[in-house]
């Protein structure tokens, strides 16, 4: 019998796979925000995440965590390559 307020379903143990969310928000924010800080923790986050995958599931999560990781540390590569082909980063305004 279970207690008032609890399902038999949350009693069991909990199937999230928490560290292939954690790669795959890591990674889809890195493409927006802080790439060179935030891809490497997706890549991190869903390689353990896909170790994880067998026993909690999520494995298409933590995929798709280290594909957007990678993503973001080649944008990071780009803009880096970009602005010192450039000369920097300048904010000069003038003629």
């Amino acid at each position: 019998m279970t207690s008032y307020g609890s399902s038999p379903a949350a009693s069991s143990g909990s199937r999230t796979n928490g560290l292939a969310i954690a790669g795959l928000v890591c990674g889809i924010l890195g493409v927006f925000f802080a790439s060179v800080i935030l891809g490497p923790l997706a890549i991190v986050f869903g390689a353990v995440g896909l170790r994880q995958a067998p026993a909690k599931g999520g494995g298409g999560m933590a995929k798709a965590g280290v594909v957007l990781g990678i993503i973001d540390l080649i944008i990071f590569v780009v803009l880096i390559s970009l602005a010192a082909s450039h000369g920097g980063f300048s904010w000069y305004v003038g003629s």
